[in-house]
């Protein structure tokens, strides 16, 4: 379009006006598209977050209970946890066990004998010559792992630092420090227990007076000059009265992991090992609550009001209107988006067809209602509830909890029929929920419950119709400007044209 433009000059009309009414009724046509592409963008919004919903009940619940496995759920309790924890693994067998705790593990550890500097606290780069006795020291000291794999010779002369001598016990594979503030040398193993433990010996009388010098003998008869050494040693315990020792306190036995704590002293501790009975249920209820708040959510869509007569507000329609009153018009028209959705209703059918449908479990066809799970009924259920279902008995359920609670008696009763029926069930709806979320050519992408592909399409060629259609009430508009300018440049002329007559006249 022009800029500025001057009109209506010469003829007195106002032509402004007269081009925006003119063009008001093409303009019509592009608010028309643009509200059309508002209320697609909506729909996007309200389908993606079904769909976010629709893929956590599939992948989230569904992937895992249709295999048994979900389900072989254990739970341990044991007399005093105090002394011991217990973690149970997929395999581990019922039944009531005895355990004693006779040692825990031990790393072992050398607490060297406080050292005295000949000027002063020793640091970490003092030599070994600068420790009180030790001026002239040259012999050779020894540190090995118990179990033999690593034996590490420590030359020890007066040049030596005490940085040089922690290098090379490190090298040996244990922990060693040097705690300035203390004036000792310590010395640990990485780890715990017996094999893992070691020894440091002088290799000669030489290396005898060096181990002494650097507070690390501890059979040194000046007990002020003593290291003291904490041995390592393994964990030791009696389950079942079978002995099981461990370089650390854990031990992995028959699908229980133990973990030692204290020594038991001749208590014996019972271990009770069973199915987890509330595990089994608490996975259940809450596979039903997803769904139950995705097939209500569903419903509700479903079930919308019309917003016939209601469309997408214009930046100026809005102008005009309070902001909880935009507010209230853009919800109506959101809440109803769905309504009558034939997507939406094939997916929400097959998922209810599913969970009311029969399964055979050895011989016999078993439905939710066998185990005490069913819906309120059509005139008890609340609005776009009544596809919800519910368990007798759940303490958290206002509706019946007064029931008795049947599925948590037959899950701890017959745990085998409970499996075979919801594996099957979970089974099944994985399988639907695939099949109505692969991949369509032009229309979804694989994994979604909806037409993904097309509304983009479908959005894509708004922008460009939007596009099209703006470029044309452009044109328009200018049109009519031009024309009007013509009229009036035409006017102009006539106006010169009687003045130069009258002028003459007069003349």
């Amino acid at each position: 379009m022009a800029g500025m433009r001057l009109t209506g000059l010469m003829s007195g009309m106002d032509t402004e006006s007269i081009i925006q009414q003119l063009v008001e009724s093409r303009k019509t046509k592009v608010d028309k598209t643009k509200k059309a592409q508002t209320k697609l963008n909506w729909k996007q919004d309200a389908w993606k977050g079904l769909n976010t919903k629709l893929q956590n009940l599939q992948k989230k619940f569904l992937a895992n209970m249709r295999f048994a496995s979900d389900y072989a759920k254990k739970t341990t309790k044991v007399s005093n946890s105090n002394k011991v924890s217990v973690i149970t693994g997929e395999n581990a067998v019922d039944g009531v066990q005895s355990l004693e705790i006779e040692k825990l593990a031990k790393t072992g550890y050398l607490t060297g004998a406080k050292l005295e500097g000949n000027n002063g606290e020793l640091t970490a780069l003092s030599k070994i010559s600068d420790i009180k006795g030790a001026e002239s020291l040259n012999g050779t000291i020894n540190i090995a792992t118990k179990d033999g794999k690593t034996s590490v010779d420590i030359e020890i002369n007066g040049d030596t630092t005490i940085s040089d001598v922690l290098t090379q016990l490190k090298s040996a594979g244990v922990n060693a420090s040097f705690d300035a503030k203390q004036q000792r040398f310590y010395v640990s193993s990485k780890e715990s227990g017996e094999a893992n433990d070691f020894t440091i010996t002088g290799k000669d009388a030489a290396g005898a007076q060096a181990l002494a010098a650097l507070g690390l003998d501890t059979e040194n008869a000046d007990a002020n000059k003593k290291a003291t050494k904490v041995e390592g040693q393994d964990a030791v315990i009696y389950l079942n009265d079978a002995m099981y020792t461990s370089t650390n306190n854990t031990f992995e036995v028959n699908g229980l992991t133990f973990t030692a704590l204290d020594e038991t002293n001749g208590e014996k501790i019972t271990v009770t090992t069973q199915n987890d009975t509330d595990g089994i249920y608490d996975m259940l209820k809450n596979f039903l609550k997803e769904y139950n708040t995705i097939i209500n959510e569903m419903d509700k869509m479903y079930n919308a009001a019309s917003s016939k007569g209601y469309e997408p507000l214009t930046n100026e329609e809005k102008e005009a209107m309070s902001e909880s009153d935009i507010k209230e018009w853009e919800e109506k028209i959101k809440d109803s988006l769905l309504r009558r959705d034939d997507n939406l209703s094939t997916v929400s059918s097959a998922l209810k067809s599913i969970m009311s449908s029969g399964i055979e479990v050895n011989g016999k066809m078993m439905y939710l209602s066998s185990f005490g799970i069913n819906t309120l009924g059509y005139f008890e259920s609340p609005d776009n509830e009544k596809n919800a279902y519910h368990i007798d008995g759940d303490p958290d359920d206002g509706n019946t909890s007064g029931n008795p609670d049947k599925l948590k008696s037959m899950i701890s009763s017959d745990p085998d029929t409970v499996i075979s029926f919801f594996t099957e069930l979970s089974k099944n709806m994985y399988d639907k929920m695939s099949e109505l979320s692969k991949s369509v050519d032009g229309y979804r992408t694989f994994g979604n419950f909806y037409d993904d592909k097309k509304m983009k399409s479908d959005y894509d060629d708004y922008t460009s119709k939007i596009a099209e259609l703006e470029d044309k009430l452009a044109k328009y508009e200018d049109k009519w400007y031009a024309k009007f300018s013509a009229m009036e440049t035409a006017l102009a002329k006539m106006q010169q044209n009687a003045s130069a007559v009258t002028s003459l006249l007069g003349g």
